[in-house]
């Protein structure tokens, strides 16, 4: 059998604490609960850090627009695909981060490799931090430039590779703004000013830290008022917004030419329009409401606080994504699962994900987790230290 191989390998991944295996989620995740698998735990595994996936404005959207406009988008946006909410979206993500122009596309995943493999490609070059996301990984690689990895957060580091670059050919320095796994940011400031003196591009993937991070919730950007310096900003709605898709954002030139170039939009179907209602009903929560992020923020400051005070590995955490550093896989799985037996879901992060012996249990929070559950899984926590 051609495929005999496969057996072979989920083997040793078996073996070795590294094979993932699916579970079922049985309920929407309201106020921080979720049910998996028959099961009711208190959820620290979603990304919907705002609690706002689930709300009744997001559902009342959906509702509406299906019954108006039904499902299917019928084509990608190019071809008759996108409609008048998909423009609108557009319109208030652009006045919403303050720039000329935006663009849905149907995933953060396919914004960020859509958007690169449009900027650069042969005889260029991308400097991309060793921490990036899967998303930005892969648009370096398919784009056909040459990637220079420059060490976490190392902007010497960064500088130097520049500086051993050769003159002719575009080069686009790309980070995560808020780092997925390890909750930490990028040093932004000091990347801009590098980028300047290099005459480098600059893309932010600020997925995680929109509606989060910044006055107004539109990312470490905005929290460290370089939004005028940074060329490219792609943003999810499928976080914070507790919505479906990704988004680009920028000077209208800049749209026109990923609109014309990047694969993954041109030959992408459109999303449902009642997706781009359910977004828009959750980008006006995130205007209105901004006690959301402030709870968020501040419980996710105490929290790491008291783990750190507890004797946990947090790394350089300074989010609302706190990883618990364990080390082993055996040791993550562990963990999470005695934390399971407490009725806590807390997912046991391993490679690729992290790197080896880097394995760690993830903690995301939302402003919906209440003041006892963060209790309870701080007690926890520690009871089984």
């Amino acid at each position: 059998n051609a495929l005999d191989w496969i057996d072979r390998e989920l083997s040793q991944l078996d073996a070795s604490d590294m094979l993932r295996r699916l579970t079922t989620r049985e309920s929407p995740p309201v106020a921080g609960m979720v049910q998996i698998d028959g099961q009711q735990f208190v959820n620290f595994g979603s990304n919907d850090y705002l609690g706002i996936a689930a709300s009744q404005e997001l559902v009342n959207a959906v509702n509406h627009y299906v019954s108006q406009l039904g499902w299917g988008a019928g084509a990608s946006p190019l071809v008759n695909g996108r409609g008048a909410l998909h423009r609108r979206l557009e319109e208030e993500l652009a006045a919403f981060e303050e720039t000329e122009s935006a663009l849905l596309f149907p995933t953060g995943y396919a914004a960020n490799v859509g958007t690169i493999c449009s900027l650069v490609g042969k005889n260029d070059f991308v400097l991309s931090d060793q921490l990036n996301h899967a998303s930005i990984i892969d648009g370096c690689r398919l784009s056909g430039a040459s990637v220079e990895v420059y060490r976490h957060n190392d902007i010497e580091h960064l500088d130097l590779l520049i500086k051993q670059l050769p003159a002719d050919g575009r080069k686009l320095i790309v980070t995560d703004g808020l780092f997925s796994m390890d909750g930490d940011v990028a040093a932004l400031p000091e990347l801009v000013e590098v980028a300047k003196k290099h005459g480098c591009m600059t893309m932010v993937d600020e997925a995680h830290a929109t509606g989060v991070f910044g006055k107004h919730g539109t990312g470490v950007c905005e929290h460290f008022s370089v939004e005028e310096h940074i060329d490219v900003r792609v943003g999810t709605l499928s976080k914070a917004l507790g919505s479906l898709g990704g988004f680009v954002v920028g000077n209208q030139s800049l749209i026109d030419w990923i609109c014309n170039r990047a694969r993954t939009y041109i030959f992408s179907t459109a999303q449902p329009e009642a997706i781009a209602g359910a977004s828009l009903a959750a980008l006006k929560i995130i205007q209105s409401e901004p006690e959301r992020r402030e709870r968020l923020n501040s419980n996710s400051k105490k929290l790491r606080e008291q783990l750190v005070a507890g004797g946990f590995d947090i790394g350089d955490s300074t989010s609302q994504i706190i990883p618990v550093i364990v080390g082993s896989n055996a040791d993550a799985l562990r963990t999470s699962q005695r934390l399971k037996d407490q009725g806590i879901y807390v997912p046991a992060i391993r490679p690729p994900s992290v790197p080896q012996g880097n394995s760690r249990l993830r903690i995301s929070l939302s402003s919906a987790h209440t003041d006892q559950q963060l209790q309870m899984l701080l007690d926890t926590i520690k009871a089984e230290k």
